[in-house]
């Protein structure tokens, strides 16, 4: 059924930078390459004392790579035009004093072999660390990328990624290419750009958390979107195909398929300039 409708409201040797922090890693935006002291400086506080020390290491061109921050930690890439990947590995450790999450920090080992990046440490007791990346690779990389208890971040990107959170948001901002994905819990912001999708397609979802979706006004394509249990608001007329919150429309002259789904959440579909 057609309907018109306006809705609203390592291998590698890692150079080694450090300083002391509180646990608890902030969400923020921010451009890739920001100093140790200003990443580790994005480090919410704690009752115990922490350490806090970024590693980098280059690793050669492999498709695909594949980032698993584990149990703690999330995951930014950024596409750049480049042939290999730079990785920035944060590592932050608690224990009850410095001279112990320091050493805990200096057990937590990078591995970039085989064209997997891990983080690796001491299992057991009180004494705790986690790990999170940023990873510039080229544009038209093939990603693989994977968190527990972490969000994960994608920008400027137009290769192919696949990619699963548990507990944590996915960002998607500036890409195109073969993107597929979602979060058990968390939320999804996605931030289109240009006049259409230059490859595959995009399929992303959720569980538990909502949906914003920025489009411009001259974005070509077709689109899925919608909830289970949520209100959805468009702040534009579209032509729906479907029915109560679960929808298929064409933006612009239609293209490639768009699907960003959830189903304990809101959606908003917002029209840029």
């Amino acid at each position: 059924m057609l309907r018109t409708l306006l809705i609203s409201g390592a291998a590698a040797a890692f150079a080694v930078a450090a300083v002391s922090a509180q646990s608890h890693d902030r969400t923020s935006t921010h451009q890739f390459g920001r100093s140790s002291d200003a990443w580790c400086d994005d480090t919410g506080s704690g009752d115990r004392v922490s350490h806090c020390e970024v590693r980098e290491a280059t690793v050669a061109a492999v498709n695909p790579l594949d980032i698993d921050a584990g149990r703690n930690g999330g995951i930014h890439i950024w596409g750049a035009d480049r042939a290999d990947a730079l990785v920035r590995a944060k590592i932050v450790a608690s224990a009850d004093t410095e001279a112990d999450a320091r050493r805990v920090a200096g057990a937590v080992r990078i591995d970039t072999t085989g064209g997997r990046v891990r983080a690796e440490g001491p299992s057991g007791g009180d004494e705790q660390w986690s790990v999170s990346f940023e990873v510039q690779v080229p544009r038209t990389a093939m990603l693989t990328l994977a968190t527990h208890n972490g969000g994960i971040a994608i920008d400027d990107f137009g290769g192919g990624a696949q990619f699963r959170a548990q507990n944590g948001g996915i960002s998607l901002r500036h890409v195109s290419g073969d993107i597929r994905g979602g979060t058990t819990n968390g939320g999804l912001k996605i931030d289109l750009s240009g006049s259409q999708w230059d490859g595959a397609g995009l399929d992303v979802e959720t569980r538990n958390g909502g949906i914003r979706l920025d489009v411009p006004a001259s974005y070509s394509a077709e689109l899925e979107t919608g909830t289970t249990n949520g209100r959805v608001e468009v702040d534009f007329p579209v032509t729906v195909q479907g029915t109560g919150r679960h929808f298929t429309t064409t933006l612009g002259a239609g293209g490639t398929k768009l699907r960003v789904v959830t189903v304990n959440g809101g959606v908003i579909i917002h029209r840029t300039p």
